[in-house]
């Protein structure tokens, strides 16, 4: 855990180390939400469907789900613990990229098909702040090396 906090092996971090700290944080706290639904989706992949209320019919579609929300969640969870620990900026690049575009899709939904529901307004919230918050980091970096 102290390596996994070091600011010695970023340059871009040098100067305010308590930015390297957030920047772990907002990348540790979106990589645990995607794993989250990742682990959902491994055990039950109904699970994960009924938070928007979608009933699985057959098991191709629990494979599916299984195989989008598990195993490709899984990998972008990983991707993202990898980033945090060895290059946090590109970390935060693939955060505002993946949160924001996820807010976007949810914004096209609700231009589209018509208003969200609770379930879909606050996790454009959520998505939105998290993309906010990479790009400020990224900004607040920038200015420091």
């Amino acid at each position: 855990m102290i390596t996994f906090l070091s600011t010695a092996r970023s340059a871009h971090y040098t100067q305010r180390p308590i930015l390297l700290i957030g920047t772990r944080l907002l990348i540790g706290l979106t990589a645990f939400g995607i794993a989250s639904v990742a682990c959902m989706a491994f055990a039950n992949p109904q699970d994960v469907m009924s938070l928007v209320g979608v009933h699985l019919p057959n098991p191709d579609a629990y494979s599916s789900i299984r195989g989008v929300y598990g195993g490709a969640g899984l990998t972008i969870a990983l991707w993202l613990v990898y980033l945090a620990a060895r290059q946090p900026r590109q970390g935060l690049v693939f955060v505002a990229i993946l949160c924001g575009l996820y807010a976007l899709s949810r914004l096209i939904t609700q231009l589209t098909e018509g208003p969200l529901g609770d379930f879909g307004y606050q996790w454009m919230l959520i998505e939105g702040t998290l993309c906010g918050l990479a790009l400020l980091l990224l900004a607040l970096t920038r200015r420091h090396v």
